[in-house]
């Protein structure tokens, strides 16, 4: 497999990758161009992974993120998005993505890692993240933190 960056939202490989994504989630979106436009902004960085015969095997989406109240502040890295298709799940190809996204966030000089997720609590547990029931994200799901200090 061969990692990519992302640099353009819009390319026909990840905007085909994240229609995918989204459907396997069943989650309907209006205006998909406006979506990947949308993602373009901002610090939002993307890998995909791609098979040797060319197509778009899985992705990560990731950005730092601050987080603000009215006496803290502190950055993390923030997993927004992450996927591998079906057929090639259980091959390393999410835990390749996952390290790059880690690695990018450790060269930034961020400590921690954030996301959600509901359906693969097993897979970021074994890469040392752990529920922080504390935190709470709008989409409801479950808020899992690692600190990257930890990672040699």
């Amino acid at each position: 497999m061969d990692n990519i960056t992302i640099t353009d939202f819009t390319d026909p490989r990840f905007t085909d990758m994240f229609r995918r994504y989204f459907g396997e989630l069943n989650i309907a979106v209006r205006d998909w161009d406006g979506l990947f436009r949308e993602m373009n902004g901002g610090e939002n960085s993307a890998v995909m992974s791609i098979a040797p015969d060319g197509h778009a095997a899985g992705f990560i989406q990731f950005c730092p993120m601050s987080f603000e109240s009215w006496f803290f502040s502190f950055r993390a890295g923030f997993i927004r998005e992450f996927w591998v298709e079906p057929e090639s799940r259980g091959r390393g190809i999410g835990t390749e993505l996952l390290h790059l996204a880690e690695e990018s966030f450790k060269r930034a000089g961020l400590r921690r890692a954030i996301l959600t997720t509901d359906t693969a609590e097993g897979f970021y547990r074994r890469f040392g993240y752990v529920p922080a029931p504390d935190i709470g994200a709008k989409n409801s799901d479950t808020v899992f933190i690692r600190d990257l200090e930890k990672i040699s």
